[in-house]
């Protein structure tokens, strides 16, 4: 028997995490932290592993919102192994002791959470157990009535990114993860099994959004230098906020790639913080991996620290290019502190390039019109804004239409739907349908237990 529960990141982006017990052994895929949520509300619900066996966690990629809570289980869970890729591994050791500083402030604001340190960190990057695409992986639980084996495969997302190909007892599972069959500037598109499996538990991150509205990178690549250029010739800058793991590498790449073919004025580009650590990892592994142009190096591209507060004199003085995390210019990071001092600024720009949660401080800058008043938070005091604030659809998952190819090639006798917004879940669950009717389709809500 095979059952099915999803501990968080069902119904929404976030905290993702999900049990499966096959025939006696008990796995989690990812563990992850919600990035909007704080204290015990952004992990995963661990209290329903309370009553069944736990055996190893399988990591997709190293986001946050898929690694965060591996501290917090492990605390609960000491005894469980960690399988991942070898590069989602190095990734994890940078993002989990980034973070630390992070979790350790909300443990003064929540007195029943209890935070991790730099030490407990090392230990459990040092226990996480690393293989490489498409290696076997043995599973099988002390309670395990059949045997469980496992494999990662090239998810396309970024660098590490995998999906899972579980098999027990005749049955096998595919988990997408966070999956991409496009071509970014780095990252190679998806390898998909060619073995069919009986379940299939796919992300549907962009299933509600029109992907006439999502161009191919290199046609936002034109539209990005265009409004870059614009607003450099006008004696401003731009500022892209950029997730430090995925995103940051890509868009560096991809500009400096277009400042050297004379498309975006030759400018400094500013970068720093943690995405500077995690572009060396995609250095070190640029022939580990299945990139587009492995001979490329991040590290030689031209790049300035931002150093607050000095650098907001030297970027008036070096109009350029700003790529900085938080992604959705989350509060206390480094984003947030340029965006404060950037909506001050006539002629800047603000280059939006990626998924901004609607409870974030990046969704009310990316919806921000020139003139308007606004607060980036409850507590910050409002301002009107003077910069132009720019979209642009560089996507680093799978759009709709192939998710949908996923489903075709694969032809799985039930589905999972997981990793969306119910308006995105509705869209796939009903093409799904179409697609293949004889389908079982599921769109579980977290707590949900599933029997397949």
């Amino acid at each position: 028997m095979i059952r099915f529960i999803a501990l968080g990141g069902a119904d929404d982006i976030g905290a993702s995490c999900y049990y499966l017990l096959i025939n006696g052994t008990g796995l989690l895929v990812d563990c992850g932290i919600h990035p909007r949520k704080k204290g015990l509300d952004s992990i995963p619900d661990f209290s329903k592993l309370e009553q069944l066996p736990l055996d190893a966690v399988l990591i997709t990629h190293a986001h946050q919102d898929h690694i965060g809570a591996l501290p917090f289980l492990i605390k609960k869970f000491p005894h469980v192994k960690i399988f991942a890729t070898s590069q989602s591994k190095e990734i994890a050791a940078l993002t989990l002791k980034n973070a630390v500083s992070i979790i350790k402030k909300q443990e003064t604001e929540n007195k029943d959470f209890v935070a991790y340190n730099y030490n407990e960190v090392e230990l459990l990057v040092k226990s996480i157990r690393d293989f490489a695409y498409d290696e076997i992986l043995e599973l099988t639980g002390l309670k395990g009535a059949e045997n469980v084996t496992a494999s990662f495969h090239d998810a396309g997302h970024i660098l590490g990114s995998a999906s899972v190909f579980i098999e027990s007892g005749g049955k096998k599972i595919f988990f997408t993860g966070d999956i991409n069959l496009s071509h970014q500037s780095i990252m190679n598109g998806a390898a998909l099994p060619k073995i069919k499996p009986d379940i299939l538990v796919t992300e549907s991150t962009y299933g509600s959004t029109e992907s006439d509205n999502m161009k191919g990178w290199k046609e936002e690549g034109q539209r990005l230098a265009k409004f870059i250029n614009r607003k450099i010739n006008n004696g401003g800058s731009v500022f892209i906020p950029v997730f430090s793991l995925g995103k940051t590498q890509e868009l560096l790449f991809l500009i400096s790639q277009l400042i050297a073919s004379g498309k975006i004025t030759d400018v400094p580009i500013y970068t720093g913080g943690l995405g500077r650590k995690i572009s060396n990892v995609y250095d070190k592994n640029r022939y580990l991996v299945r990139r587009l142009n492995p001979d490329d190096e991040l590290k030689s591209i031209p790049q300035n620290d931002i150093k607050l507060p000095a650098f907001f004199n030297e970027i008036k003085k070096n109009p350029g290019i700003v790529l900085s995390s938080s992604g959705m210019v989350v509060e206390g990071t480094l984003s947030f502190d340029i965006i404060k001092y950037w909506v001050r600024q006539k002629n800047y720009g603000i280059a939006v390039v990626g998924y901004m949660d609607p409870d974030s401080p990046g969704y009310r800058v990316a919806n921000l019109s020139i003139g308007e008043k606004f607060r980036l938070n409850n507590q910050s005091e409002e301002v009107i804004n003077l910069a132009e604030v720019k979209k642009f659809f560089f996507n680093s998952h799978s759009l709709r239409e192939e998710l949908l190819t996923i489903v075709r090639r694969l032809k799985p006798d039930k589905i999972i739907i997981i990793h969306g917004e119910e308006e995105s879940r509705d869209w796939m669950g009903f093409n799904i349908l179409k697609l293949l009717p004889e389908t079982k389709v599921f769109s579980p809500m977290n707590g949900n237990e599933i029997i397949l």
